[in-house]
């Protein structure tokens, strides 16, 4: 069925966005292209991890890129995805509100 393609398409998207260190990806390339060399001295990781995580944004489409001699530069395919992880940051902010507040009534 057409909609279960959809539904499985949606959630390897959502699998892909689901690591910490492809949303600080994410966050670095909001300010425009970058290179791996930029990117890892701003992300604490190894080079080869690194790769791993932008091969998989790569792979979804979430993010491209080019040859600029030896360097390989990296932007954002889709800004909407910047809007989603607005979205989300916006849900998780009312979520721990009405934590805090739930919290503030038990005491």
């Amino acid at each position: 069925m057409a909609e279960d393609i959809v539904f499985k398409l949606s959630a390897d998207f959502f699998k892909t966005l689901g690591h910490p260190v492809r949303i600080k990806i994410l966050n670095l390339l909001k300010g425009g292209e970058l290179c791996v060399c930029e990117m890892i001295d701003k992300i604490d990781i190894e080079q080869s991890n690194l790769s791993q995580h932008l091969g998989m944004l790569k792979k979804q489409g979430i993010i491209d890129s080019r040859k600029d001699g030896q360097r390989v530069i990296y932007w954002i395919a889709y800004p909407q995805v910047l809007e989603l992880l607005g979205i989300v940051e916006m849900i998780l902010s009312k979520q721990i509100n009405a934590s805090h507040n739930l919290l503030k009534f038990l005491q």
